[in-house]
């Protein structure tokens, strides 16, 4: 059993990476790839673990996108830690980040809902602040009672609250982490939007701009979810990924490797993946 898709407190997880090579560990997995939004500050410790657990530790990324004006994440998987243009946009993109930020505080306060720089970072055990941390900080100054309730009155996609950042294409993204040496793939897609979106067409489009797999395994997936992104990736002849999307405390309840609890994402995924990172590199 594998998991793709996890975070630590270098973004908006509450675990070390190397307590997450831990966790990986116990879980029994047999690899894990630590995938913090916008930065790979996390790695240099997560893989300095290898000599000391089983599970194989791997690299990647997720980055924000704009597709359809809504918010699409792009997991950057396998990339290459050590490629200093790779570094160094994802340094740009944390600008992009830190602006949103400064206004994302302005408009909280016309609403009423004062939040300093100073109250989020209180939040946050690393730089990189994120809406999770704005939402414990919302809930720290009793603007809502609880983080959960920020996503749903103030910072979601579609509230008073919410401030956009400036993203990047699809299309760019994925030339950023083929460049890197990795495999673009489209992350949760089944959370991307909600009722009546066609993924069938979004899907396609989205391969056409470069992605070359999709996340048909999630840790909050539904049964009938995960047969339907497996097979729409079978028809496309996409690859097909998995993972929890662990966060820690920041996500209650979902575990490392086994998501809400059903989650069991094959191992022969892995393979797959290495082959289509291979025919990448040929391009």
């Amino acid at each position: 059993m594998i998991d793709l898709h996890c975070h630590t407190l270098h973004s908006d997880g509450t675990d070390t990476s190397e307590g997450l090579a831990l966790l990986g560990d116990e879980a029994r997995l047999s690899a894990l790839c630590l995938t913090d939004h916008d930065t790979l500050d996390g790695i240099p410790g997560f893989l300095a673990m290898q000599p000391k657990v089983k599970v194989r530790l791997l690299v990647g990324t997720e980055l924000s996108c704009s597709f359809l004006n809504r918010s699409l994440h792009v997991l950057g998987l396998l990339v290459d830690p050590g490629d200093a243009r790779f570094q160094a946009r994802l340094v740009e993109l944390r600008g992009r980040r830190e602006d949103r930020n400064r206004r994302m505080i302005l408009r909280l306060a016309e609403l009423g809902c004062p939040v300093t720089q100073a109250d989020v970072e209180a939040q946050a055990d690393s730089p990189l602040l994120s809406r999770v941390h704005f939402a414990k900080a919302l809930a720290a100054r009793g603007f809502v009672r609880r983080p959960q309730e920020a996503f749903v009155r103030l910072i979601g996609d579609d509230c008073p609250g919410f401030v956009p950042r400036e993203e990047l294409s699809p299309a760019e993204a994925s030339l950023w982490i083929r460049e890197a040496g990795g495999v673009p793939v489209v992350a949760h897609p089944g959370r991307f939007a909600g009722g009546g979106f066609r993924w069938e067409e979004a899907m396609a489009e989205l391969q056409r701009e470069g992605l070359e797999g999709l996340e048909g395994y999630y840790g909050e997936y539904r049964a009938s979810e995960q047969k339907y992104f497996v097979n729409l990736a079978a028809s496309l002849g996409m690859v097909v990924t998995g993972g929890s999307d662990y966060h820690g405390g920041n996500k209650p309840g979902l575990r490392l490797g086994r998501g809400r609890g059903g989650l069991q994402v094959p191992d022969g995924l892995l393979e797959r993946l290495e082959t289509q990172q291979k025919i990448g590199s040929y391009r």
